[in-house]
């Protein structure tokens, strides 16, 4: 399959349209049983990459938000 080293280099993009041709492919059918297997893992794999991208980015919008109010919180104060 595909290494981890290879797997952290996809943008979340790059992963994400994977994971749409991988459910097309899937959705489609006409695979034998290893091949859904194999697209099934892969699947698995890239929704992980999305979701360390997602959360990434959630916890930098969590935390310029923080700065921002305790910015906010700060000029209050004074």
């Amino acid at each position: 399959m595909t290494s981890k080293v290879a797997e952290e280099a996809l943008g979340y993009e790059q992963a994400r349209d994977e994971l749409i041709e991988v459910v097309r492919r899937l959705e489609a059918g006409g695979t034998t049983l290893e091949e859904s297997l194999a697209l099934w893992e892969r699947g698995e794999e890239l929704a992980k990459v999305c979701r360390r991208w997602l959360d990434g980015a959630r916890a930098r919008l969590d935390a310029a938000l923080a700065e921002e109010e305790e910015a906010g919180t700060g000029g209050d104060a004074e």
